[in-house]
């Protein structure tokens, strides 16, 4: 072959190196790096070389754009921040230039170099070694395209609460059908227990039931309370899931709701559930007042009949012959195109601080039981009174930040106690003009409206104390202490150790993951972080979706929020899933793991280490297959196969090997590892 035909087959490349405002300029040489691009890599087919404030930009994608259409460029090398953040915005300007988008390389200067580095000769030498490794990568880079899945347009929102309540009513109102799984006997979640809701001081049953009414009867929401998700097949557009119905052993059909079964039902039990322990319940009960559905369940735990074969009182006086304790355990199996995750918190238990007296101190309440105690409809008529249930406290201490902010326990701020503990405050002083003294640690109150009634709180007299509180006990040593609690803390603003004592504590319990996230989280393919939340696909740019395509999450189960973060994440979640089911299919990158069935020789290594469940092996075959809606491209099994027989599209031995090749290519000063301080 001729030098002339030669050069006519080489590629001819364009590099694009971005100062990221000052964050790599500040550490990176670029404009050196992009003269020496072009210089040094020439030979590679390097024929256009330039650097620019923000290649992101319009400006700067425009630039690149220019290029492949003038300067004829086959491959395009972007050295610049992290490909999780802009791989699709430059794939995207080669796509409207002509140009596959996977002939299209980034090499992250940015974090693993200017972000790492404090001495500027050697990042910009790694910077350098960096982009000749892209440009030997780019050109084993190949053409490809998008798979593309048909979304099934029915959804799975598993969680009644707020947050689940209002994704399934915006999409049911679109006119899809929704399955809402919820694990109670009732949706409404943790705010069907509150009494007010901050800094409006609204009912929060007046503004929750009528969603739940809506919710329970919308012909397009399929209610599945008292249900679990048992197990997940599938991938997004085609999800296969089955759920276990728990019995009722009330024939719903025939049910009425009249409330005759939980009236004479003899058998009465502390409800620990919705009640946090303050009232009573009977076996067989409706949650609460407002409760969606309607129908009641019977309790087998509790339950006369189930435990000794005697009683049946609810079956004999139900006047539609609704009780049926033949009922078992179902399981129903739905597709679905799309899940969204609202499983809601747990509280933290109090319990767990022994110094707090919580269980051991008769007077100490937790926030949770204090919702109750407030509630027109809870077990004391919306009294505030103490343990003995007549008594009502002349001074009450509020300790905030219990179990949150603390490395003992919880790190994580817990988002709505210093808000919830402002609104006992003013509960407390409205209802029984008692002293009120919130121990604080800092006061957070950031949104619209919130400060606002910190400082309603402040001139209605309440006293702050800045703080963390060390100890409660009923331990009197001085006078008029006798009978008291004695709040022991000390106060920051002074310098100097308080010892207060009062009739009533309230600990404001912070928010935790439920008990059972880490389970959820595997059986339906995601991440929980390492404080047990429901990781999302990146904390700012995409907070409702997952790194498994079809998957979303709203409401507390990513994160600590208030009632208007969840409703809002839950309609964000919606719009996620709306956008999906309106264009009916979705484009799926096209990086997967393929098998070479005639290498594969059926040891199933790869079988048990996918962690999306993406390998299916045929037993009458002997060979592994991979369903490519299901690979997410992580090269495990590709990493795994003794035989070589799987490959990763977009990863392959030779473009890896291509660009450690380049990497190595040219010497590195010894200082290179020296990383920023901590």
């Amino acid at each position: 072959m001729s030098q002339d035909t030669h050069a006519e087959d080489k590629e001819r490349i364009g590099v694009y190196v971005c100062h990221c405002g000052s964050n790599i300029s500040a550490t990176v040489d670029v404009e050196d790096v992009a003269v020496w691009s072009k210089d040094a890599l020439g030979e590679d087919g390097v024929v256009v070389s330039r650097d620019y404030k923000f290649m992101c930009s319009s400006l700067g994608q425009e630039l690149i754009e220019r290029d492949i259409q003038e300067q004829g460029l086959t491959r395009v090398v972007v050295a610049a921040c992290s490909p999780h953040l802009h791989e699709q915005t430059f794939r995207g300007a080669c796509n409207r230039a002509g140009l596959n988008g996977y002939l299209c390389e980034m090499v992250s200067i940015r974090e693993q170099v200017s972000w790492v580095h404090t001495d500027k000769v050697a990042a910009t030498a790694k910077a350098k070694a960096m982009v000749a490794g892209g440009v030997e990568r780019v050109i084993k880079n190949e053409p490809l395209e998008p798979l593309h899945v048909p979304i099934h347009e029915h959804t799975l929102v598993v969680g009644g609460g707020i947050a689940g309540i209002q994704a399934a009513l915006e999409i049911a109102d679109s006119g899809n059908k929704v399955y809402l799984v919820e694990r109670e006997a009732s949706i409404g979640g943790h705010m069907a227990q509150f009494d007010k809701t901050f800094p409006t001081l609204d009912c929060a049953a007046c503004i929750l039931t009528p969603k739940m009414v809506t919710a329970g009867n919308h012909p397009n929401i399929e209610l599945l309370t008292w249900s679990e998700v048992e197990r997940v097949d599938g991938y997004v557009g085609n999800f296969t899931v089955t759920i276990k119905q728990k019995p009722r052993y009330v024939d719903t059909d025939l049910c009425t709701g009249c409330g005759i079964c939980w009236e004479k039902c003899p058998k009465k039990v502390v409800d620990e559930v919705f009640e946090a322990g303050l009232g009573y319940r009977t076996a067989v009960y409706t949650p609460f007042a407002q409760a969606v559905p309607k129908y009641p369940v019977i309790d087998p735990d509790t339950c006369t009949y189930f435990l000794r074969g005697k009683c049946r009182a609810c079956e004999k006086l139900c006047p539609t012959d609704a009780i049926d304790f033949s009922q078992t355990v179902t399981y129903k199996t739905v597709t679905v195109g799309n899940i969204i995750l609202a499983t809601g918190f747990d509280t933290f238990d109090a319990r767990r601080i022994p110094q707090y007296g919580y269980g051991r101190l008769a007077n100490v309440f937790t926030s949770v039981e204090f919702e109750r105690m407030c509630n027109a409809a809870g077990p004391t008529n919306g009294d505030i009174v103490m343990r003995d249930g007549v008594s009502k406290p002349e001074s009450v201490a509020i300790v905030h930040c219990v179990g949150s902010r603390d490395r003992n326990y919880n790190n994580h701020c817990s988002v709505i106690c210093c808000m919830s503990s402002l609104k006992f405050a003013h509960l407390v002083k409205e209802r029984t003009g008692a002293r009120v003294y919130n121990f604080y640690i800092d006061m957070r109150t950031a949104y619209k409206d919130y400060d606002e009634f910190y400082q309603r709180l402040l001139e209605e007299g309440n006293l702050f104390i800045r703080g963390r509180v060390a100890e409660i006990t009923d331990a009197a040593r001085l006078p008029g202490e006798e009978g008291k609690l004695i709040v022991q803390a000390e106060d920051t603003l002074v310098g100097k150790q308080r010892r207060v004592p009062v009739d009533m504590v309230v600990l404001a319990v912070g928010l935790e993951p439920r008990h059972d996230a880490a389970e959820v989280a595997h059986k339906f393919g995601i991440s929980c972080s390492s404080n047990g939340w429901f990781i999302e696909k990146h904390p700012k740019l995409d907070p409702v979706a997952t790194m498994t395509e079809g998957i979303y999450v709203a409401g507390a189960a990513q994160g600590p929020k208030d009632i208007p973060s969840s409703v809002a994440q839950g309609s964000a979640a919606a719009a996620r899933v709306l956008s999906r089911i309106n264009k009916g299919e979705i484009e799926l990158e096209p990086v997967r793991a393929t098998v070479d069935a005639q290498k594969c020789s059926g040891c199933r290594i790869c079988n048990d280490l996918c962690p999306f469940g993406a390998i299916i092996f045929h037993e009458d075959l002997m060979v592994t297959e991979i369903n490519h809606a299901l690979c997410q491209g992580c090269g495990t099994c590709v990493a795994a196969c003794p035989a070589g027989a799987i490959s990763g599209s977009g990863f392959s031995n030779e473009q890896v090997m291509s660009q450690i090749e380049g990497l190595l290519a040219f010497s590195l000063p010894n200082n290179l590892i020296e990383l920023v301080p901590a």
